[in-house]
């Protein structure tokens, strides 16, 4: 997280104190680095540049409309999941033309809706969301586009509940039916079946997956293609994977190293849906220390203002995230395993929510810290505010865009009369 480091006893983002934005903005607090965002960008762009691919920023993994501006301002398109979704980004000025539309469950409405703005495609997940498409493009006196999303019995080798693509999975289309739709393709006269779309799971640490669900693929395609069907473009999806604790993971380089012989191989235009890749460490969550409680059988509970309605990915999926204070020395190397300093103390970082699982960090080593200290809880750009709730009546907190040495809120804070709005 090189936008995110300790400088005189303080961590930063760019150039601006986190305790200072914490004074600002209150607590709890998303800090995002918007030259993180557009460098990890441009490391994507770099690594596939030979297939000039379009790059569909995912939407779920962190859709405040100030980062989906900044997005749609560096030429990403963007993979949507619901109407909601591509509602934010029209708004935020993204161009329908580089939208493209996955999820298992998309409705009439959203599908109506995503013919209306002229998506780019639909990533089919099923024979009865091909019929659907269909029937609202005929009705519109529109053609649709469509990728045909498929699920080649793969292991992403990652956790269990983002594993996308083995046949249990409710994910795609297994490719004996896929086949059948590509066979019958004239049954659907108001879509053009273009391509293909893998989406393996997330996040993925080795490009084995990749390499062979591309060989699945690239027969798959070969087969299609000698029952007459143009296939044009490939979506490999996203799935790529970050550091959360410091150890060194495989990156862009990697994965175009895996993608692009088949790329190449079978002569397609190429599209990819990063979110967790640019998100993830361009952003933190602070949060202030509330209480320490120690002495409660042989433990010490750090409790925070932020809980996992801030975040939820250590209570949903047992993720790590690095956790240190804001001021002080700068962290140790992180990561489990690593040299541990005698001065640290073990402690268990929890949330005021009335959860067992709200809970950030178990037996985690810290430097001694008291009421009021900032915390930093690292790699909180992705799947953090975009899945925060106001579970136990709490508002959702403020976010923050830093660039350089300036700063601007991009949502407010919200309050209790946010709260009951509606009800």
């Amino acid at each position: 997280m090189d936008e995110f480091v300790h400088r005189r006893r303080e961590l930063y983002c760019e150039d601006v104190p986190v305790s200072a934005l914490a004074a600002r903005y209150g607590t709890p607090l998303y800090v995002y680095s918007k030259s993180a965002f557009l460098t990890r960008l441009g490391e994507l762009r770099d690594a596939f540049t030979e297939a000039r691919p379009l790059i569909c920023y995912s939407v779920k993994a962190s859709g405040n409309l100030c980062l989906l501006r900044l997005m749609a301002r560096a030429g990403a398109g963007f993979d949507v999941v619901s109407g909601g979704e591509l509602f934010r980004v029209l708004k935020a000025g993204g161009r329908a033309s580089k939208v493209v539309f996955a999820g298992v469950g998309k409705t009439e409405k959203e599908i109506r809706e995503a013919i209306s703005a002229g998506i780019r495609a639909f990533n089919v997940e099923s024979v009865q969301e091909l019929q659907a498409i269909d029937r609202a493009a005929r009705r519109a006196r529109k053609r649709a586009r469509a990728l045909i999303r498929l699920n080649p019995d793969v292991d992403a080798r990652t956790v269990t509940k983002t594993t996308t693509a083995k046949r249990e999975n409710k994910f795609g289309i297994d490719l004996d039916h896929a086949r059948d739709v590509f066979a019958q393709r004239r049954r659907f006269p108001s879509v053009e079946i273009e391509g293909v779309h893998v989406h393996l799971g997330s996040p993925m640490y080795t490009t084995a997956p990749f390499r062979q669900g591309l060989r699945k693929v690239a027969r798959f395609i070969a087969d299609v293609r000698g029952l007459g069907a143009g296939i044009s473009t490939l979506n490999v999806g996203g799935g790529y994977c970050i550091s959360y604790d410091g150890r060194k993971v495989i990156g862009p380089g990697d994965y175009a190293a895996a993608i692009l012989p088949a790329v190449r191989k079978l002569g397609v235009e190429l599209i990819l849906e990063p979110g967790r890749y640019i998100a993830g460490n361009s952003g933190i969550l602070v949060a202030r220390v509330t209480y320490v409680k120690r002495g409660w059988s042989n433990r010490t509970f750090v409790v925070l203002d932020a809980g996992m309605n801030d975040l939820l990915r250590p209570a949903l999926y047992d993720a790590y995230h690095h956790i240190w204070p804001v001021k002080g020395p700068a962290p140790p190397p992180f990561g489990k395993g690593r040299p541990r300093r005698k001065s640290l103390e073990k402690v268990d970082i929890v949330g005021p929510i009335c959860e067992t699982s709200d809970c950030f960090a178990k037996s985690r080593r810290l430097p001694s810290v008291k009421s009021g200290d900032l915390l930093a809880v690292y790699s909180a750009g992705a799947y953090g505010m975009s899945m925060s709730s106001t579970y136990n009546a709490r508002p959702r907190p403020a976010e923050v865009l830093v660039s350089r040495k300036r700063h601007r809120p991009i949502r407010k804070r919200e309050t209790y009369a946010d709260l009951i709005r509606g009800e």
